[in-house]
């Protein structure tokens, strides 16, 4: 007969195996940001909607995300339970164990943003001071499902356009989808070579939502 502890690893080693797909992981990335349909994920993944409903079904079975029905449409959302913990502690592992990562994380990632990036707690303590100017790098439909407050939703696409919202005199703290999310680094990127002083902050909306911090949706 099996023993207990054997039988817990087992569930834990099938847990483990969803998670075993780099697809399942950005799904898992993109659902943080809030309810999404199946047809919105796989414009955003770039997969065929009948891929995307079945990695987000193997994803729903493991309980990383929930599922409800909306007329004809099925919108996904996170699951219960600390999953962007359990995703984080994954990025740290990589970062410290795989020497590809690492050289990812170095050559492309620190070439865009050097600086050290801003944590929650410091931005925390910055916004109850003022003097910061938060930006918001994510799609609108994103940034409408939720945000940090008072943050400024400038698309990186539409960055250009919208320099003259932006402040010299006033240090900017942008953000988007999680730590390696490639929108804060450009915009970061793209806003120091025209003189503006802006940092990241150091993951994105969902784990700001995860720590308990206040957010505001648009109406």
């Amino acid at each position: 007969m099996t023993s207990p502890k054997v039988r817990i690893y087992e569930q834990l080693a099938e847990l483990a195996k969803v998670l075993g797909s780099a697809h399942r992981l950005e799904l898992i990335e993109y659902v943080a940001q809030g309810e999404r349909s199946v047809e919105r994920l796989a414009e955003l993944t770039g997969l065929t909607v009948a891929n995307t409903s079945q990695h987000l079904q193997l994803l729903r079975r493991g309980g990383y995300v929930r599922s409800r029905r909306d007329g004809k449409r099925v919108l996904y959302r996170l699951g219960d339970g600390p999953i962007l913990d359990l995703v984080a502690s994954l990025h740290g592992y990589a970062e410290k164990n795989s020497a590809e990562v690492r050289e990812i994380v170095g050559d492309y990632f620190g070439k865009l943003d050097q600086l050290e990036p801003v944590s929650r707690e410091d931005l925390l303590g910055r916004l109850d001071e003022g003097g910061v100017t938060l930006l918001d790098v994510r799609p609108e439909d994103e940034f409408n499902l939720g945000h940090l407050p008072g943050a400024l939703n400038v698309p990186l696409g539409e960055l250009e356009q919208h320099l003259s919202a932006l402040p010299k005199d006033q240090e900017i703290v942008a953000y988007c989808r999680g730590p390696y999310c490639i929108l804060s680094f450009e915009a970061v990127a793209a806003l120091r070579a025209r003189g503006y002083r802006v940092r990241r902050l150091e993951d994105g909306f969902p784990e700001w939502k995860a720590a308990g911090y206040a957010v505001e949706v648009s109406p």
